[in-house]
């Protein structure tokens, strides 16, 4: 389906509409996947808090020396990495839909976005700005998408979710490396699994972000075909 939308008193050029289904479940489903990703993540810092330090102290030894890890930090390791991967392939899915949903309001209002394309990336990580401009794209989104109609209340818990993950130091951006979050996970465990639960519950909202954003322009979509079919 290619459709287009006459802008009104033409401060846009004509532009194609599309639907967004597909990237949608992309997005879903990577999102769920790293719900997921982290959840093991949180079990994998109960393990390790379980476990406690070993006798021969931690894994930095000091002086430049590090004693060999254990199996379970070993395996951390490894959840770690994985985890990190996930994580990328979900922000380049949820990216792509936003790119998507966004076309399709700028054809729908007929105006140019408040903000630019780079910031559909840099939003992301530059600082200060990463505080509030993802959320405004979204909102932007659903204006142009359903004027007039309230903005979903969960687009709000998502992106305060995602802030308490972010912004905590030790969520989606660790100011340490691995050995460092092992060592918090043997000495202040709480610190690390309040941030996991903030960014598996900032996942899971921004599902239901994805799914109701998608649900409000696919049926205007649906609309404007129906009316195109009509005349």
């Amino acid at each position: 389906m290619d459709m287009k939308v006459d802008p009104p008193n033409d401060r846009e050029p004509e532009r194609p509409l599309r639907p967004v289904r597909g990237s949608a479940h992309v997005a879903v489903a990577a999102l769920a996947l790293a719900a997921v990703a982290w959840v093991v993540r949180a079990v994998w810092h109960i393990r390790l808090a379980v476990a406690g330090m070993p006798a021969s102290g931690p894994l930095d030894q000091g002086g430049g020396q590090h004693r060999l890890p254990t199996s379970l930090e070993d395996g951390y390791h490894i959840v770690d990495g994985l985890g990190s991967a996930v994580t990328l392939l979900c922000a380049i899915t949820f990216i792509s839909w936003i790119w998507q949903v966004r076309d399709n309001a700028r054809a729908f209002s007929g105006e140019r976005p408040r903000y630019s394309w780079i910031w559909v990336y840099a939003g992301w990580v530059v600082p200060i700005m990463n505080l509030w401009v993802p959320r405004g794209l979204l909102v932007d989104v659903h204006r142009a998408s359903a004027p007039g109609e309230r903005l979903p209340s969960v687009v709000n818990w998502w992106w305060g979710l995602w802030l308490a993950g972010m912004v905590g130091g030790v969520g989606l951006i660790y100011a340490d490396d691995t050995d460092d979050v092992i060592g918090r996970a043997y000495a202040d465990v709480w610190q690390l699994l309040l941030a996991d639960a903030a960014v598996i519950g900032a996942a899971v909202a921004a599902i239901l972000v994805v799914r109701s954003l998608t649900k409000t322009q696919q049926e205007r979509l649906d609309r404007i075909a129906a009316a195109a079919t009509a005349s």
